[in-house]
């Protein structure tokens, strides 16, 4: 008598993708030689968890019933989740172009075109600072490129929680000379109010739990310090 196999976590399911589609399995071993040069907040591990996090919502948002729920496709959501790093400006040699890396890459291993254009213009909205110049336009791009939703509120979702604070005082170690007190400010300017920019259902209702996660740390951090933020050292300064 045969019995119905256990479905796939999220996991597994990754795992059998990886496996089965050529182009994201070369995606997989170009982006962990490419990762390689970054400081550990912007990592191969990052790209893991970017990668688990878009098939979450993928697969939440794509079983939703609602009507107004957009058609997302797959094979670009992991894509994008794997190379949204890729031609980051934080990182770009100047001889680099980011607004072709990307692409020029994909097509390089024989992606169709119209496949490899979308990933790099989906991979070039992803950047909070990006939609901050331009809402507007971020807004249009998500609309006519909804799989850019899933990855923005994946990629976001690792820059809070637990992981994020490890994330944000990685990086301003690595990449900046300031203090521990002066990185926290980046949890009061940025990271806090990453939840109000989440696209999709699935993504606010896991900023909610990780912004949680982010006050009760911060409350941890006053406690310990005595520092309240931004104010008080310009108060110190003049003093």
């Amino acid at each position: 008598m045969s019995s119905t196999p256990p479905p796939q976590t999220t996991d597994e399911a990754l795992a059998s993708l990886l496996a089965s589609d050529p182009l994201i399995s070369t995606c997989y071993s170009y982006i962990q030689t490419y990762m390689s040069h970054y400081d550990a907040s912007h990592d191969l591990g990052h790209i893991q968890r970017v990668l688990k996090l878009s098939a979450q919502i993928y697969s939440v948002e794509s079983s939703s019933s609602s009507p107004s729920s957009p058609e997302l496709d797959l094979r670009t959501i992991l894509l994008c989740a794997l190379l949204h790093d890729v031609g980051d400006r934080k990182y770009l040699s100047p001889a680099g172009d980011a607004s072709t890396l990307i692409s020029s890459y994909l097509l390089s291993q024989s992606c169709p075109q119209e496949l490899a254009e979308r990933v790099q213009t989906i991979c070039l909205g992803v950047s909070y600072s990006t939609e901050v110049k331009d809402p507007e336009k971020t807004r249009r791009l998500v609309e006519e490129y909804p799989e850019l939703g899933v990855v923005q509120d994946a990629d976001r979702l690792d820059a809070i929680g637990a992981v994020g604070v490890g994330r944000m005082f990685t990086y301003g170690g690595a990449r900046t000379d300031r203090s521990m007190e002066a990185t926290m400010e980046h949890l009061d300017e940025k990271l806090v109010r990453l939840e109000g920019m989440m696209k999709t259902g699935e993504g606010r209702r896991l900023a909610r739990e990780r912004t949680e996660r982010l006050k009760v740390f911060r409350g941890w951090w006053v406690e310990e310090t005595g520092w309240t933020g931004r104010k008080d050292e310009e108060e110190e300064k003049k003093a």
